[in-house]
């Protein structure tokens, strides 16, 4: 039955879901000829290069997932800036192949390492950098300025929100629906949302590590954004905010923005439109600043209680492990685990952060985690329910579950080789109908942010992570009855890695921005 609150999301779901059948009779193949490039250029706008010597994360990496980090700064500066965009988006490592080709990886995962989210900065009262709209392109390490003016009355107006305007910067997240969707399709939509909430899982812990105090937002009027940033709201679209650092003289009130149109390097020598992933977004768009108010009045379902006893997992120690700066740098993603476990309190640190308010404009807590646990030392195998209330663990069904945890992953042996696989579930249709077509895009943000914070912890803690793709109606199969009500949403593999596809193997570490003294 289709969600009468948000009968387009509830449909893109089902017509995009993954199965046994659906995925053998796929006879979708790539063309490598006509793959997107991977970064958006500006031809017309010259570049600003940005410093090298930035300050770099040093709070261990779980304090800063918790929010915790340096004293708030008077001001913010370009060099911290800078920091936040390099451990969010920045290129931290690259490998080359024997043919002469190359790839760039960036600091968080991208599903299919195609990196479709792009960051613009909208910069109020940044030392070393005037006032107006910039896009930052990984590739060159530059911002290309869009606009000339102080256009954070525009931002809080799209917001629906006056505090957006006294901040000093605001990243806005896109998503290029072309980059993804030469690989994945229509599937793309939830991609972009993935993604771009791993990325935000790094921007949100670097900013509050040099003291940002970052707060997100998801609820804006779309078409402001688009025309504020000069995209079509079509092929390349709105997915976030990110309000950053102290509160700063309040922005002027001005009208519309002008239109822009910079010209860009073309992506590929075609593309090819996804008519799904259109009409989801378009559903879900809003369209008045009282649109934004109203829509931020949903809530989240309340949790069902737990049908047996409850494990208690060991809180973690926030000073223990590498500090961000590092884990970002190091973070890769995990092509090959080994069948060695992870502790007890490894698991507890990665269930810990992934569940981690997030300040933002609206309630979390629309996901929850089901995991298949098959080597975590002091924990018997067998299937569980997170309970982040009270950190704590539901077991669900005891055994050997690698098979099952592999094909479920899409038959792919990441998901049965980790030491644990979590399944991001959400009671979809409750959730829709809080927060109507709009609330698709939360429960794939909140389960991208929860992963990202996952392979944080993973990262700090010495062990890898790796985030997979799912048959959707086996995953709530194999939790049932648990599971009633549900939808999958994402997976996340947890493990130490090792053997030829590590994650490591064949990589160059590209030097990280270093202290300025």
């Amino acid at each position: 039955m289709v969600n009468v609150a948000a009968p387009i999301a509830r449909r893109y779901h089902d017509r995009t879901a993954h199965s046994p059948e659906s995925v053998r009779a796929d006879g979708h193949t790539l063309d490598w000829d006509n793959k997107p490039f991977p970064f958006k250029v500006y031809t017309d706008i010259p570049g600003l290069q940005l410093p090298r010597e930035v300050d770099v994360p040093a709070t261990p990496t779980l304090a800063a997932v918790a929010g915790e980090g340096a004293p708030a700064p008077p001001i913010l500066t370009l060099g911290t800036l800078t920091s936040v965009l390099y451990y969010s988006a920045g290129v931290t490592k690259q490998k080359r192949y024997s043919g002469g080709g190359e790839v760039l990886f960036r600091a968080a995962a991208s599903t299919g390492a195609l990196y479709q989210t792009e960051v613009y900065v909208v910069a109020r009262e940044v030392e070393g950098l005037a006032p107006g709209v910039y896009h930052f392109c990984p590739g060159d390490f530059t911002l290309r300025r869009l606009r000339g003016e102080d256009a954070g009355g525009t931002l809080a107006a799209a917001a629906a929100d006056a505090s957006l305007g006294r901040r000093a910067a605001t990243l806005v997240l896109t998503g290029i629906i072309w980059r993804n969707s030469w690989k994945y399709r229509a599937r793309t939509y939830r991609h972009l949302f993935w993604d771009a909430g791993t990325l935000l899982a790094n921007a949100l812990a670097a900013a509050s590590a040099l003291g940002l105090e970052p707060r997100l937002l998801t609820g804006f009027v779309d078409d402001m954004i688009h025309r504020l940033l000069g995209v079509d709201g079509t092929s390349e679209v709105a997915l976030a905010l990110l309000a950053l650092g102290p509160e700063t003289s309040p922005a002027p009130e001005d009208g519309p923005p002008a239109a822009i149109d910079h010209a860009t390097l073309p992506l590929s020598h075609h593309t090819v439109a996804e008519p799904l992933v259109t009409e989801a977004h378009a559903a879900s768009a809003l369209a008045t600043p009282d649109d934004v108010i109203r829509w931020r009045r949903g809530r989240a379902p309340a949790p069902s209680a737990a049908q047996a006893a409850l494990v208690a997992l060991p809180t973690p120690e926030l000073r223990e492990g590498r500090a961000l700066g590092e884990t970002i740098q190091r973070r890769g993603s995990t092509r090959h685990f080994a069948h060695a476990p992870i502790a007890l309190d490894d698991l507890a640190a990665a269930l810990w952060a992934a569940s981690r308010p997030v300040p933002a404009d609206v309630p979390g807590g629309l996901t929850d985690i089901y995991m298949s646990a098959h080597a975590v030392t002091g924990l018997p195998p067998g299937t569980y329910r997170y309970r982040r209330e009270s950190h704590a663990l539901e077991l669900l069904e005891a055994g050997e579950f690698r098979q099952e945890a592999a094909f479920l992953s899409l038959e792919q042996p990441l998901g049965g080789d980790a030491a644990v696989t979590f399944f991001f579930l959400s009671p979809l249709d409750a959730v829709l109908a809080e927060f109507g077509e709009r609330g698709y895009r939360l429960v794939n943000l909140e389960a991208g942010l929860a992963g990202g914070r996952a392979y944080l912890a993973a990262y700090a803690r010495g062990f890898g992570a790796s985030g997979l793709t799912f048959y959707d109606a086996e995953v709530v199969r194999f939790f049932m009855p648990h599971a009633a009500g549900a939808d999958a949403i994402f997976v996340t593999a947890l493990g130490r890695s090792g053997g030829a596809g590590s994650d490591v193997l064949g990589l160059t570490t590209i030097a990280a921005p270093t202290r300025r003294s």
